[in-house]
């Protein structure tokens, strides 16, 4: 009877629009949530009457399905605390809750957000205050990140910093601007010798020095003995050269030939020294730099003066960690208060070919599903994925006008689905009222 599906229609309006207005007042609410994703309701029409002309119809009704729009981005915003994190663009943090972390297993399941406020706990482990634990790779002692799959959580670890930690950055590079007195280097006439003292760090933190001799050879104009010692190794001489300076004048003061002696070889096309500094396991090598032929950079001969022009080097002391960082690429960055820096980690970007097909989970995480399809680790700003971005966190997507505007709507069409029940349900009783 066409009367009474008119009753099932405005039943069917009245639950559609029910859950509309519930999708409604849940963007509403988390309007101030930080990566929040809309949730949305869409209508589908029932038809039962598929013959046109019949001279009957039969409402179908509607029907109301929701989804969640996990693939809509917020706007970011900036934050005080370098360890807020959000995703420009497409990508995700993986993440795990710290109760799965306590119960001990060594797989770990792995959940999913677009941003989150982390910080660390009594473990130095970074956790939201919902609990969200970051994960990523960690990265090996020189800052290295070794090969991890990319299909699968097996190489993510909870991203933990100590905040009495310790390190040191070891001397690998030097390079010696020194000008040497060209009244000196006379033949026959040699004049006198000129010392000069180098600080580097060893491995273990410790301050050496080189001590670096240049006597003039006497047997040849413009000819100079450079001598180096290591006092890590007692004083040893790990180095010996000849230096040969030019004196024409388009070239004049620049070295002309370096022939090596004893220790690390002289490389002409970089004017590079290779010096094996350190005692025993610790012993590593120093490139150090004195220019290449005719560079006037690098070792210099003119006028009379012995002078360090110019002496630079990487590495430092032991420092202790001042500030943890992450940059555009996901790499979480320590700073130390002698101003060395060391990776620490690599926060990966999760992506599934269907946002929208995954599990929504409290706390604005979500979840692999078969309507998601498999997840795949990627590099920050490879692939599909987007950048990582510190000082910020992603607001909801919400829009308050637009859910307002929705809200109207619904109680009008909520309101008329009422009327359409309460108009048949009058004819009904008019229909009762003919058989009395």
């Amino acid at each position: 009877m066409t009367i009474s599906s008119s009753l099932n229609a405005g039943v069917a309006g009245l639950n559609a629009n029910a859950t509309r207005l519930a999708t409604i007042s849940d963007n509403i609410a988390n309007s101030g949530t930080y990566g929040y994703k809309r949730a949305d309701a869409e209508f589908q029409s029932m038809v039962i009457t598929q013959q046109s002309g019949s001279g009957t119809y039969s409402a179908g009704g509607v029907r109301a399905t929701s989804s969640r729009m996990i693939d809509e981005r917020g706007a970011l915003v900036g934050t005080s605390n370098a360890l807020d994190i959000a995703v420009s663009e497409r990508g995700m943090l993986p993440v795990a809750t710290a109760v799965s972390l306590q119960n001990g297993s060594e797989a770990v399941e792995m959940l999913m957000t677009t941003t989150g406020s982390f910080r660390p706990d009594a473990d130095g482990t970074l956790r939201t205050e919902s609990g969200l634990v970051l994960l990523g790779w960690p990265a090996n002692a020189d800052g290295s990140i070794p090969p991890m799959p990319r299909d699968t959580v097996s190489g993510l670890k909870p991203v933990t910093i100590n905040a009495n930690q310790q390190a040191g950055d070891p001397t690998t590079a030097m390079k010696l601007g020194v000008n040497l007195p060209a009244t000196s280097a006379v033949l026959g006439a040699p004049g006198a010798t000129e010392p000069l003292a180098v600080e580097y760090f060893g491995n273990l933190g410790t301050s050496e020095t080189l001590d670096i001799t240049f006597a003039p050879t006497g047997v040849a104009d413009n000819e100079w003995t450079m001598v180096i010692k290591d006092s890590a190794q007692a004083g040893a001489t790990i180095g010996e050269y000849t230096l040969t300076f030019d004196d024409t004048r388009g070239a004049g003061g620049t070295l002309s030939s370096v022939a090596t002696v004893s220790g690390g070889a002289y490389t002409v096309a970089d004017g590079t020294l290779a010096l094996t500094v350190g005692s025993g396991t610790a012993a590593g090598p120093l490139t150090m730099t004195i220019g290449r032929v005719g560079d006037p950079n690098g070792l210099t001969q003119l006028s009379d003066s012995f002078a360090p022009t110019s002496i630079t080097k990487d590495g430092s002391s032991v420092g202790n960690l001042t500030a943890v960082e992450i940059d555009e690429n996901g790499y979480i960055n320590a700073t130390y208060d002698t101003g060395f820096t060391r990776r620490l980690y690599q926060i990966p970007l999760v992506d599934v070919p269907n946002l929208n097909g995954l599990d929504t989970l409290n706390n604005q995480t979500f979840q692999i599903s078969p309507d998601s399809g498999s997840f795949f680790l990627w590099d920050a700003g490879d692939g599909p994925t987007g950048a990582v971005v510190g000082y910020a966190r992603e607001g909801s997507t919400t829009d308050v006008a637009a859910e307002l505007t929705a809200l109207i709507q619904t109680q009008r069409a909520y309101s008329s689905n009422a009327k359409v029940i309460q108009t048949v349900d009058e004819m009904l009783q008019e229909t009762t009222n003919i058989k009395r």
